[in-house]
């Protein structure tokens, strides 16, 4: 696909910095694949319950966003930093370094991935104090030629890391949104099915799910289940190459449990749609694809680099819930192919003209009808 494709004219005003104010606030488009009469609606995502069929699977996202971003300054210097962490690596072995065996009252180390911002270069050996009152301390072990770090994190004050990163850390929010972080996005940036930290983006569809819209959709006869995907930090960069094929697509860590994968077997036996609730849920789910069964999917685990662009052939997913996405994203790529460039592109221009918020904390999309498999 050419990359100039993937482009649209959106007025800056449309960019949601904050949530609505309650979780199902949002506003939700209705894209129909299978009718050209009634091809786009405008309706509400506390009405979801109306427009997904009775019966059908929803399947959402459980990954925990990591408050990932940290700042502090470099020992020796005072110099200020910022580092955002990407992934955990192993547990540091004992011994070989002085941050290896933690001293009497600190937590065990870990080795993370991360990016550092400082007025100069983040080198190895530097040591970074980081946020108040030595809660973290990194060491800086490595640096990619990307410039990509390798950083030992310990916990003087005790704490584990992880309990440290949670308490001390700053919510990464997407820089579009124009803003920090407050008290109030490390509730609202997280879905209410966040369980297995990891993620450093927030699957965005599944912010507008809230408890009480849950209960209708099962009430309603609707199975929920859910995969892990972790969101990285890749899942928001822009495609700079002029042909799609050949960007490098950045690799997420991903997990279809046995339940999800029976759920969708048992779906498939009464004849329901498989509902996505986001992108990160259809990567997973067609990461895992069975091959020699149509329409179902082996549970697995693993790392997916799975590019989706127009010309892929669904094999699982029937239904999309998602949010509206950046020009010249992988992203948008995946709708296009989902449910067409053309139609898609209509369904944005609607919401623009109908003042619909946009990105992260904006409103949503339903793209149903016309089975993908």
């Amino acid at each position: 696909m050419r990359c100039e494709l993937l482009d649209y004219e959106l007025p800056e005003a449309l960019i949601a910095s904050r949530p609505p104010e309650e979780r199902d606030g949002a506003r939700l488009l209705l894209v129909d694949r299978g009718r050209s009469d009634r091809e786009i609606e405008h309706a509400a995502i506390r009405d979801l319950d109306r427009y997904v069929e009775r019966g059908a699977l929803v399947i959402v996202n459980d990954t925990r966003v990591v408050p990932a971003r940290l700042f502090g300054n470099k020992r020796g210097t005072g110099g200020q930093v910022e580092l955002f962490l990407l992934h955990r690596l192993d547990e540091a072995p004992a011994g070989g370094d002085d941050l290896a065996v933690p001293p009497e009252g600190a937590a065990r180390p870990e080795r993370w991935r991360a990016m550092g911002r400082a007025s100069k270069p983040i080198r190895p050996g530097a040591v970074l104090d980081l946020e108040r009152d030595g809660a973290l301390v990194a060491e800086v072990l490595e640096r990619a030629e990307d410039g990509v770090l390798t950083v030992q994190l310990s916990s003087p004050a005790g704490l584990s890391v992880a309990a440290a990163i949670d308490a001390y850390g700053h919510i990464p929010l997407p820089p579009y949104l124009g803003r920090g972080d407050d008290a109030s996005d490390r509730e609202r940036y997280q879905t209410i099915f966040a369980r297995v930290p990891g993620a450093v983006a927030a699957p965005t569809a599944g912010l507008h799910l809230s408890p009480a819209l849950v209960e209708r959709l099962r009430a309603n006869g609707v199975e929920i289940a859910s995969v892990t995907l972790h969101v990285g930090l890749g899942t928001f960069q822009p495609v700079t190459v002029d042909d799609l094929d050949v960007h490098a697509m950045h690799a997420e860590v991903y997990s279809v449990p046995e339940a999800t994968a029976a759920a969708i077997a048992g779906a498939r036996e009464r004849g329901a749609p498989v509902v996505a609730v986001g992108t990160t849920v259809v990567r997973a789910l067609e990461t895992a694809a069975d091959p020699a069964r149509a329409g179902l999917v082996r549970a697995q685990s693993g790392e997916t680099r799975l590019l989706i662009q127009p010309g892929y052939q669904f094999r699982v997913v029937d239904a999309l819930l998602t949010n509206f996405h950046l020009p010249r994203s992988t992203l948008l790529a995946l709708v296009f192919a989902f449910a067409g460039r053309e139609r898609t592109l209509r369904a944005y221009r609607a919401a623009i003209d109908a003042g619909y918020r946009f990105y992260s904390y904006g409103d949503a999309m339903l793209i149903r009808g016309a089975s993908a498999r």
